[in-house]
């Protein structure tokens, strides 16, 4: 008997983790993981700006709590995890979602700008993912979903003056491969999400130059800029057990940039 394909999407009773949590896409993450009944940790550098999501998510009905933490940060990481299961005992899902970007040019990036994204997109997604993932292996499984970008190199697209950026974003896209094959064992599934230019405050330097963004629009096959409530759906297929038999996926959401 087939089930209600309603229930594939319902994260009733599971508890999620969404890092980057106070803005942008890992916002609406946060709303779309909750709206489906998950209890949603709302995790950035800024607990003032991540209580206001949390009050957003229970004017809609959801339940949330708002942990401080930089994930560049493993002492950071390891206290989100600790205070976590202490609030709700176990973990199903997390979103590695935290991210900055720097734009610049080849020959002034400083070791200090290479180390401050490196240790952000990269070593902090695996320190997230490894304490979380311990935690996962005690409750059955759970899910891991990577926030990525389709500047992450080998896919025939350059990205001018964001080299420590795309470096982190290609190491992502490896990762997610490598642990989706260590995990599998233990029922975690990880997976990939590569967004293309999506309205967020990461893009305002972007917007400024409306020459820019209109070579942008131009190339893109639907003519537009993405909305981030358009990554946060996909975040809740890879989340929930609409997608129980991938692992290792990576999904363009990206206007159909790398299609042209």
């Amino acid at each position: 008997m087939i089930k209600n394909f309603k229930e594939y999407f319902n994260l009733e009773g599971r508890i999620a983790i969404v890092t980057g949590a106070r803005r942008g896409m890992g916002r609406t993450h946060c709303f779309a993981l909750a709206d489906a009944g998950a209890k949603v940790i709302v995790s950035d550098i800024n607990n003032s700006e991540s209580e206001l999501v949390v009050d957003e998510i229970r004017e809609r009905g959801g339940e949330a709590c708002a942990i401080e933490c930089d994930i560049s940060k493993k002492e950071e990481v390891d206290n989100l995890i600790k205070k976590t299961k202490e609030i709700y005992e176990r973990i199903d899902i997390l979103v590695n979602n935290a991210g900055v970007v720097d734009f610049k040019n080849f020959f002034d990036i400083q070791e200090e700008d290479w180390d401050r994204i490196l240790n952000i997109n990269l070593k902090g997604y695996f320190f997230c993912s490894q304490a979380v993932a311990e935690v996962m292996k005690e409750g059955g499984g759970g899910s891991i979903v990577n926030i990525g970008s389709i500047a992450m190199g080998q896919n025939g697209v350059g990205f001018p003056n964001t080299v420590p950026y795309v470096s982190s974003k290609g190491g992502i896209a490896g990762m997610t491969e490598a642990m989706a094959v260590d995990l599998a064992t233990y029922n975690i599934r990880v997976n990939l999400i590569a967004p293309g230019i999506i309205e967020t405050p990461m893009i305002d330097i972007i917007k400024e130059n409306e020459e820019a963004t209109k070579q942008i629009i131009s190339r893109l096959p639907l003519k537009r800029l993405g909305k981030p409530e358009e990554v946060s759906t996909v975040v809740l297929f890879l989340a929930s057990d609409a997608s129980s038999y991938m692992t290792g996926s990576v999904i363009n959401v990206d206007g159909g940039w790398l299609t042209t």
